[in-house]
């Protein structure tokens, strides 16, 4: 199966949300928190794990990892994922892999001070790629969005510790 499109006629290539909290933590140690992909079933809503692959070393660019997730209406998944920017303790971000290699979304946290000491801006972006993924095959690609952001968000406050 090819995944070429026509772009002009791709309404969710390039479609994305973001969330960004405030949370009391300083960057170093939320940074260890997000690289954490073996420890994400224990605070979001959807992936149910991750662990890296024999061959990568870590949250480094071009490392891999592995990453279950389990939807509402019951679909288990798992994708393999690449890391496409790890800036200590900045950025971390990587991208969803469909069948064929392609991207079939992109992820990214971006971390800085948030104003007060001990604390950090936490920023998650989602980032539909062009490639194949249930989303694209499902539809209802609003309210999807919607479910995105609130699990990015729940799952920003349950790694790090905050109530809300």
């Amino acid at each position: 199966m090819s995944n070429t499109r026509n772009q002009e006629t791709d309404l969710v290539t390039g479609t994305g949300v973001a969330v960004t909290l405030i949370v009391p933590l300083p960057p170093e140690q939320v940074w260890k928190l997000i690289t954490a992909v073996e420890r994400i079933g224990e605070w979001s809503p959807e992936a149910t794990g991750g662990r890296w692959c024999e061959e990568s070393p870590g949250p480094v660019r071009g490392a891999r990892f592995i990453a279950t997730n389990r939807f509402p209406h019951g679909l288990e998944t798992t994708v393999v994922c690449r890391v496409t920017e790890a800036r200590e303790p900045e950025v971390f971000a990587w991208d969803v892999l469909d069948d064929d290699g392609a991207t079939g979304s992109s992820w990214r946290y971006e971390l800085s001070g948030g104003g007060t000491p001990g604390t950090t801006m936490v920023r998650q972006s989602f980032r539909h790629g062009p490639g194949m993924t249930g989303a694209r095959q499902g539809g209802r690609w609003d309210s999807r969005l919607t479910v995105l952001c609130s699990n990015m968000m729940s799952t920003i406050n349950a790694m790090t510790g905050v109530e809300r």
